[in-house]
């Protein structure tokens, strides 16, 4: 995984492709990337800037491609958990978890032939819980409706 200044940057580009996973980038989501930006420093960073202004669509491809560039070739199980939380966030942010969503959920659960459950402790109910959890908290500590 990118462990770099880049690492951040990096992130927000995915979530943007994962915003884009069910066809439109929802209100709620659009919020959240602006937070996360903001959170992460990376507001007037000009390739964020713009994505966030245009918000052009990005393919599924895309978000694969990022996602790997961003884990690696050797990712570990800690790595691929990390980067669900990251993206939990966003995923539950319009209040709906899509079928393209829980798919990529599933396969970074599964990279690399493991599987995430058995050390972290993930089931599709776990991870709903966690989605809501962290939303609840992101609200609540001044997220994106603040």
């Amino acid at each position: 995984m990118v462990s770099n200044a880049r690492s951040n940057q990096q992130l927000l580009k995915i979530l943007i492709a994962v915003a884009w996973l069910d066809g439109k980038v929802q209100t709620e989501e659009q919020r959240y990337l602006r937070w996360v930006a903001e959170e992460q420093g990376l507001k007037e960073d000009p390739e964020i800037h713009q994505l966030l202004e245009k918000m052009p669509r990005v393919e599924s491809f895309e978000a694969d491609r990022w996602i790997n560039d961003y884990l690696g070739d050797n990712p570990t199980e800690e790595d691929c958990h990390k980067l669900i939380e990251d993206l939990s966030g966003l995923i539950y942010s319009d209040g709906t978890v899509a079928n393209e969503e829980a798919r990529l959920l599933t396969r970074l659960q599964n990279r690399n032939g493991q599987t995430v459950q058995g050390k972290v402790g993930l089931n599709a109910k776990n991870l709903a819980r966690k989605l809501y959890q962290r939303w609840i908290l992101m609200v609540e500590g001044g997220g994106p409706d603040r």
